[in-house]
């Protein structure tokens, strides 16, 4: 891969990434995107969940959670403004894995439609924000470092 496109990812908190990428992987409202350089222009909302991107000069995809937001794309460059975005070593992994479980017990013993939507949002930021660090996990361990921690 030798053509690359300019990727930021900002949430209000802070810059996370500003840099050049091969590639863009979210999701969008609409479901999954690829982005590579040359996509068509595109605004769109993004939902919770990861972004993966191949920085340029490595081989392996870093990965971010996101809480949601908004994405534009034009041929060169992409922006993501994400409500709320964590590095891997910003996710509290236990918090996570509460969440999910409580999430869950609502979405089968909940009787009002307005508890399991909810409870159905929460999952899935839980589950977005595992996979990030499950990601991590195997890429050290595919790198050979120790799989504890996180990036």
């Amino acid at each position: 891969m030798t053509a690359t496109m300019d990727l930021e990812i900002v949430s209000a908190e802070a810059a996370l990434f500003s840099g050049s990428v091969h590639k863009v992987c979210l999701t969008g409202t609409g479901g999954e995107l690829g982005i590579f350089p040359g996509h068509s222009a595109l605004l769109t909302p993004i939902v919770p969940g990861v972004v993966r991107y191949l920085p340029e000069g490595k081989t392996e995809e870093d990965l971010l959670y996101i809480s949601g937001g908004m994405l534009e794309i034009q041929p060169h460059r992409v922006i993501v403004l994400a409500d709320t975005a964590l590095r891997s070593d910003e996710i509290d992994e236990k918090a996570a894995l509460e969440a999910k479980r409580d999430a869950e017990e609502i979405m089968r013993e909940s009787v009002l439609f307005t508890d399991r939507d909810a409870a159905h949002a929460e999952f899935l930021r839980a589950v977005a924000q595992l996979k990030v660090l499950d990601g991590v996990r195997r890429k050290k361990k595919k790198n050979g470092r120790s799989a504890q921690g996180t990036e």
